[in-house]
């Protein structure tokens, strides 16, 4: 009978943004699973001890505090071989009274931020030849983003960011990839879909019938850090269970619902 394959990464030293509560910790807490050092960059520490998982504070927006925490990172550890850029996120607000400021904020915290720590991480990962960078986006960045237009145009930049620094810095052996992730069930999720009931709805409208969890994109991550993933840069995984129905099929006589 063939084994499970399992994914080790004893030895590595990995960084996690919002990696403290929902999907962040999930993934904080997989990697460390995995054999990994995590340190959890976020506001506020977690509201209970995560096996394996560090925890430093500061506001990842402001770019000096986002290297002057990766560089205390690297310089505790000896070394930085993973950086997941996780935090991110949007209230709604119709596009028309998004102000300047709210603007530059969601911009900052979703793609100006993600760079400033992948730049901070790049001579860490140079000096070893080589690390795994994965940005976690948004199916909001590949469709219209109705009432979060401002966070849907980040995760877009986003995914472009995430392929131009694959091939800017591929000759280096660091690896950029990016997840897309669908919607998912989060401590937050009934404000942005409802009541269970409406969750379960939104669920059963999904090709594999469920929302995400933490654990289906933890996976996704543990996978392209590995070495299974080696010459795997500048990709756009999907994780977000075969995508969402197609709304105008609802409204075509004869068609299933």
């Amino acid at each position: 009978m063939a084994q499970a394959l399992s994914i080790d990464l004893s030895g590595q030293v990995a960084i996690v943004t919002g990696g403290t509560r929902g999907l962040g910790r999930d993934i904080a807490a997989a990697l460390a699973q995995a054999g990994a050092r995590v340190v959890a960059f976020a506001r506020n520490a977690p509201e209970a001890p995560i096996d394996g998982v560090s925890f430093l504070p500061g506001d990842i927006r402001d770019a000096e505090v986002a290297k002057a925490l990766v560089d205390q990172v690297a310089a505790r550890h000896g070394r930085l071989d993973i950086l997941v850029n996780n935090a991110g996120g949007s209230p709604a607000v119709a596009a028309e009274a998004a102000s300047p400021r709210f603007v530059e904020a969601i911009l900052k915290l979703n793609l100006v931020a993600p760079l400033h720590l992948a730049q901070a991480a790049y001579p860490h990962m140079a000096k070893l030849g080589g690390g795994a960078i994965v940005n976690i986006a948004s199916v909001s960045g590949i469709r219209p983003s109705p009432g979060t237009a401002v966070y849907g145009a980040a995760k877009a930049g986003l995914l472009n960011l995430t392929q131009s620094l694959a091939q800017e810095w591929g000759p280096t052996g660091i690896r950029v990839n990016a997840i897309i992730a669908g919607l998912m069930q989060t401590e937050t999720a009934e404000a942005t879909y409802g009541d269970a009931e409406a969750q379960a709805a939104v669920g059963r409208s999904m090709p594999l019938q469920r929302m995400g969890t933490g654990a289906d994109l933890a996976g996704a991550v543990l996978w392209l850090c590995s070495p299974m993933a080696a010459w795997v840069s500048g990709a756009r995984i999907n994780v977000d269970g075969g995508g969402e129905r197609p709304y105008f099929l609802d409204l075509v006589k004869g068609a299933e619902a």
